[in-house]
């Protein structure tokens, strides 16, 4: 009799270990589209045997875990180098937009705008009494400054618009790091019950990838099976059951970055006071955003600004030694702002040129008509070596300017499919090991839903034994 019961016991947990497993694969085909999901097995194995005399009988299966198929040392690098692909991702779609402000196909161009207000004065001193060459001297002069002032007002737009991006990670980063908070709880909670919290570990290490993607950070899990989550070098982010908050807001200029441009604050606790990571965050989005804010765009600005000082001084210097058209000592062409920083965004013709092109000076004496030597001397300085301590002129240093654009923005592009081909290298090698296989998963369900058949048959034919046995003593 015993051994009947035994029989159906055996019965029975195998019918629970077969619905056990058709759960799992249901569960596995489910999420066969989620991000991040790894499949799961059920862990199967075999029940303790009795011993009847010298006999020892097997009892069946049991369940015994259902883990997930993952590889921690992939993961680890797969978010290593998707923080990477982020930093050159953000600083490839910010040198996207610097690169349109140079774009020559685009725009007329700045190196354009130059030619044409130096052609004017050869033109001015090929008729030096013409009225009509003198207002062509002024209009080329006013559509330069106006496209400085393009240049410059462009580059801060990008500027600006890198900020409300790092604001909107910042973001991003703060409600990423309350749900891995809120993870750890749930995982050491489940820990504690003897489960394995496959599905909310999943959903965990697609936070700190995501993370990753937007800052550099460095994270450990202990032994309670809680992460800890640091940005940059010192900026604790998540510690159990606790996640710190970063704020992006504006603060005075320092180095590179213009007034009012934002930093990123780190609070170790409500009401601390806020420290400063902004110079750490050298990785992800953000990393790649900062260097184009705070590097690469100020380079050009104080670039752009040099030449419109020394287009205006140059010119000033030579147009003041001669003699306007009524026979006055020429004044400035152009005004310079007081401020050296933003030079190309307030330049602009002087108002007495502006108001009357009679002022623009033409000769180098007065009361000597056709004296055109002022006039000739401005032409000249678009080929003399006035940029970089006298070794470059006008174009050779914009073109250079406009060169290394275009380099760093081809760099940023080809660095950013390299490493996406990286990315998605190994995104391959995880699917391999972790990725649900439909095929593979139909195939188990067919499996376990013949073995759950034949545990209920087995069931079945213990309960006709027992039927069997009760009729021999009716009998």
């Amino acid at each position: 009799m015993s051994k009947i019961h035994g029989m159906m016991d055996t019965g029975r947990r195998s019918m629970m270990n077969s619905q056990t497993a058709l759960q799992t694969v249901g569960h596995n085909i489910a999420n066969k589209g989620t991000e991040g999901y790894s499949r799961q097995r059920v862990e199967i194995q075999s029940n303790e045997a009795v011993g009847f005399g010298k006999l020892r009988v097997g009892t069946g299966s049991k369940t015994a875990n259902v883990t997930r198929i993952n590889n921690p040392y992939l993961e680890k690098q797969i978010g290593k180098e998707q923080s990477t692909l982020g930093y050159f991702q953000g600083k490839g779609d910010a040198m996207v937009r610097v690169e349109q402000v140079y774009n020559e196909q685009i725009n007329k161009g700045l190196n354009t705008f130059v030619s044409e207000f130096f052609n004017s004065f050869r033109e001015f001193a090929n008729n030096p009494e013409s009225l009509a060459t003198r207002t062509q001297v002024k209009e080329t002069a006013e559509f330069l400054a106006r496209d400085f002032q393009r240049i410059s007002s462009n580059l801060t737009e990008i500027q600006n618009d890198v900020d409300q991006q790092i604001v909107t990670h910042i973001e991003e980063i703060n409600q990423a790091t309350k749900e891995i908070a809120s993870l750890n709880e749930k995982i050491q909670t489940v820990q504690i019950q003897g489960g394995p919290a496959n599905d909310e570990r999943d959903r965990r290490d697609l936070l700190i990838k995501q993370l990753g993607e937007k800052v550099n950070i460095r994270w450990a899990e202990g032994e309670d099976g809680m992460v800890t989550i640091t940005a940059g070098n010192s900026g604790l982010l998540v510690a159990g059951y606790d996640a710190k908050r970063l704020e992006a807001r504006g603060t005075p200029a320092r180095g590179g970055k213009n007034d009012g441009n934002v930093d990123v604050f780190y609070y170790n606790a409500d009401g601390a006071e806020p420290y400063n990571l902004t110079e750490q965050l050298t990785g992800g989005k953000i990393g790649g955003l900062l260097e184009v804010r705070d590097k690469v765009i100020a380079d050009l600005h104080n670039s752009v600004d040099q030449m419109a000082i020394k287009i205006a001084t140059s010119v000033n210097d030579v147009h003041r030694q001669g003699f306007d058209a009524y026979n006055k000592q020429a004044v400035n062409f152009f005004e310079i702002p007081t401020d050296a920083k933003n030079a190309a965004e307030g330049l602009k013709v002087s108002a007495a040129i502006s108001q009357d092109v009679g002022r623009i000076a033409a000769g180098a004496t007065p009361f000597a008509p056709g004296d055109n030597r002022i006039a000739n001397s401005i032409h000249e300085l678009q080929f003399k070596g006035v940029m970089d301590d006298g070794r470059s002129t006008l174009d050779e240093f914009y073109n250079s300017m406009v060169g290394q654009v275009g380099i760093q923005a081809r760099r940023a592009e080809m660095s950013t499919q390299s490493q996406g081909d990286i990315v998605k290298q190994l995104g391959n090698i995880r699917e391999s090991i972790s990725g649900v296989s439909l095929d593979e998963e139909t195939t188990k369900l067919i499996e376990y839903q013949k073995a759950f058949d034949a545990s209920a048959r087995l069931i079945r034919t213990a309960d006709e034994m027992f039927d069997t046995v009760l009729s021999l003593k009716r009998m």
